[in-house]
């Protein structure tokens, strides 16, 4: 009986909680899939559905508490996967790009917008400034689509989202200090209290919060759903001070994920759930929540209101493409990629809606400018999503058409699993080396040896085995777990890379060593010797995600290598999934070549060194700190780089470097080397003596590049 009343009592707008949150999530589900074939991308769809099903359309939902609870933390969520999302490195490169575009996209709106409120509109002079500055401002509604498309770490995307944070916080500055003159509340110790408040609220957002994350994470390493909540918590407490400091809460999102992008990386589980969290429930409830906000009765039945609308939709949308152009021509971007800032930059949606409610609230605002300013989310969020989606599109072609310097190789990585224990961390550490590009699965192998137990061995190892590959495979990367019974570790080890066609191998450190070690050689150094492929032998006593350095030591003639570009790339996406810098070591030669490559190819945050001494490694003991990561590159013998000093080094690390996370890599070896008795004649034969000149000759087109870059085709 208590259903069929419930039936009965149903009127619109429903009030059911459970009704109001499965059309919120049937909305999300079917809009995309119904519209996919008019190729109206998703974020659209949300805002119509918004449009649609809220107060001012079949009214089937209020805009209530709920609604409005779900689609700030979807605003929250978009600013803090911006943050998020940002590549350091990369800001770093662009960072003057993304000062001149946010000056541009704020003054050249500012300014326009003002007259027009002027001189067109005849607006009072604080209306007309509140009015000028939400054009100023730019909501990253379309960054879900670059996202999806994966030139998040592109040029023109890092300007944009650099150039976001600096106009939406000169605007909201501007606001504060307008409303409360407005409100007779600035004083002369308005700007003194302002300025404390805000480099108040920095230093905790971008100082103490990387050291407390970094805390957590080492103390909870294995705690994925405990990880995800803190993040939450510390993205809305960032909101929370940012509002304390006098700033809007979008602000502190944005900041919180800049200071936590280091500690989650890219190909992490903790970043897939967050992404996935807010993309599939959170960023829709916003969007739905905008689109209930828009009053199109309005704009019919007052003339004025859509006189009104029109001019502030061409005032919003002009002066945001001539920013994007003056940006493009002042930095020398092609025009897919000025059509991409503009894309991106276009739409006006959170800081605008904040600004103008307030204004209104307050009565500095009449109802004709509220409701134009919906309109103007609504076009531009429209404009924002089609050009961003059409500029990505050209824009992942383009880039996709340029040639590599380095040959294509089928990356597929093994990672042997002993120690349960040490599984995940392994694991780990393939995803932050695997190229994000591979479509290749990342293999975990358990190998048992023959003998009366390796059934029930086989059955304990394969589950440990399919424990640590959900770890893996909760990032969305593709894991094929692998078992095999062997006479020897070592053998199965081998046989697998030989039969799957390995690139590279990852091992777990193993410091102590039997007495079968001593007379037939451990299991590292039997497989040292069997394969050619890459090694990475790593003790990590710390996450990844919490290094600060990288530390690479190269001994003499590394760049000489076959496998120099892949072990230096492997490096180098260690290096930007951790956000961590990197410290070279080695030859001033092999420095340059390192330097010079780093220039032309990888944009790496790098420091250079000279060591030549490898009988006193001692020497690093003090110099790598105990939140470094130390990677030591080995050479197996008769190699080009290999000399006796080397072979001692293995022995030596855990002795010295007990208590640091470290890496021992053997890089890829060229079949001409294996089993060669007379290596050094051998090195100056017709073929190797060729191979070796390809390898210089394309570390020349390298620095040849780097120093002569072409110009892109505009």
């Amino acid at each position: 009986m208590q259903g069929w009343s419930l039936l009965m009592d149903l009127s619109t707008p429903f009030k059911e909680p459970v009704i109001i949150f499965s059309i919120v999530l049937a909305i999300i589900l079917l809009s995309p899939i119904l519209l996919k074939t008019l190729r109206i991308p998703s974020i659209v769809v949300m805002i119509i559905a918004g449009v649609i099903i809220g107060p001012h359309g079949f009214q089937l939902l209020e805009r209530d508490g709920a609604i409005v609870l779900f689609g700030t933390v979807g605003l929250l969520y978009i600013m803090f996967l911006a943050g998020l999302e940002i590549d350091l490195h990369g800001f770093r490169k662009n960072i003057s790009r993304s000062v001149s575009f946010g000056l541009f996209t704020f003054i050249i709106p500012f300014i326009i917008g003002f007259a027009v409120c002027r001189m067109i509109l005849h607006l009072d002079m604080i209306p007309a400034l509140i009015t000028a500055s939400m054009f100023s401002t730019q909501t990253l509604v379309a960054y879900p689509i670059v996202s999806r498309l994966g030139i998040t770490r592109s040029a023109p995307v890092a300007i944009t989202v650099g150039g976001t944070i600096i106009t939406d916080t000169l605007v909201l500055l501007l606001f504060s200090v307008v409303t409360n003159f407005a409100m007779d509340k600035s004083d002369s110790f308005f700007w003194l209290r302002l300025a404390i408040s805000v480099i108040a609220f920095a230093a905790i957002v971008l100082y103490i919060y990387p050291i407390f994350a970094k805390w957590f994470f080492s103390k909870l390493e294995n705690e994925g759903g405990s990880q995800f909540i803190f993040v939450l918590t510390l993205v809305f407490i960032a909101a929370f001070l940012s509002q304390l400091a006098g700033l809007e809460h979008i602000i502190g999102a944005f900041l919180a994920g800049i200071s936590l992008t280091r500690l989650i990386p890219h190909s992490s589980t903790l970043k897939n759930r967050i992404v996935f969290v807010g993309n599939n429930i959170f960023i829709p409830f916003f969007l739905i929540n905008v689109g209930m906000i828009i009053d199109l009765h309005v704009l019919i039945e007052n003339g004025g209101a859509l006189t009104v609308a029109a001019i502030l939709v061409t005032v919003a949308l002009s002066t945001k493409y001539i920013a994007a152009w003056i940006t493009q021509k002042t930095f020398g971007l092609t025009r897919n990629e000025g059509s991409l800032i503009f894309g991106l930059s276009t739409a006006h949606a959170a800081a605008t809606l904040a600004i103008i409610l307030v204004g209104f609230d307050l009565g500095l605002l009449d109802e004709k400018i509220l409701n134009g300013t919906i309109i103007v989310i609504l076009v531009s969020c429209l404009v924002s999503s089609f050009v961003t989606e059409n500029a990505g599109r050209k824009y992942v072609l383009l880039t996709a058409n340029k040639v590599d310097t380095d040959p294509e190789v089928m990356e597929r990585i093994l990672v042997p699993v002993g120690n349960p224990d040490s599984a995940e961390k392994l694991l780990d550490l393939a995803m932050m080396i695997r190229n994000p590009g591979s479509k290749e699965p990342i293999y975990p192998l358990a190998v048992v040896e023959d003998g009366p137990q390796a059934r029930e061995q086989l059955i304990r190892a394969r589950r440990n085995l399919q424990l640590a590959a959900e770890h893996v495979s909760s990032s969305e990367t593709k894991v094929q777990v692998l078992t095999r019974v062997d006479v020897s570790i070592a053998g199965g080890i081998s046989g697998a890379v030989k039969e799957l066609g390995i690139t590279e191998v990852v091992l777990g450190w193993h410091s102590r060593v039997s007495t079968s070690d001593r007379l037939f050689g451990s299991i590292i150094q039997q497989v040292i010797k069997s394969t050619d492929q890459m090694l990475w032998i790593g003790r990590l006593s710390q996450p990844l995600n919490t290094i600060d350095r990288i530390a690479i030591l190269m001994p003499p003639n590394a760049e000489f290598e076959s496998g120099f570009f892949r072990w230096l790339e492997g490096v180098k996406q260690l290096s930007q999934q951790t956000g961590a810098r990197c410290m070279f070591w080695g030859e001033r030669k092999t420095l340059e070549i390192v330097d010079a490559v780093n220039n032309a190819k990888f944009r790496l945050i790098a420091e250079y060194s000279e060591f030549t001494d490898w009988d006193d490694l001692e020497s690093l003991q003090s110099i790598v700190k105990t939140g470094d990561l130390l990677v030591v590159v080995s050479a197996r013998q008769k190699s080009v780089s290999h000399f006796s000093a080397l072979d001692q080094v293995p022995g030596r690390m855990h002795t010295i470097f007990g208590d640091k996370s470290f890496i021992l890599l053997y890089p890829y070896q060229s079949e001409f080397r294996s089993g060669d008795m007379n290596f050094e004649y051998s090195v100056l034969t017709p073929s190797a003596f060729k191979e070796n000149i390809a390898r210089i000759n394309q570390i020349g087109k390298i620095v040849y590049k780097a120093f002569t870059p072409g110009k892109e085709k505009k």
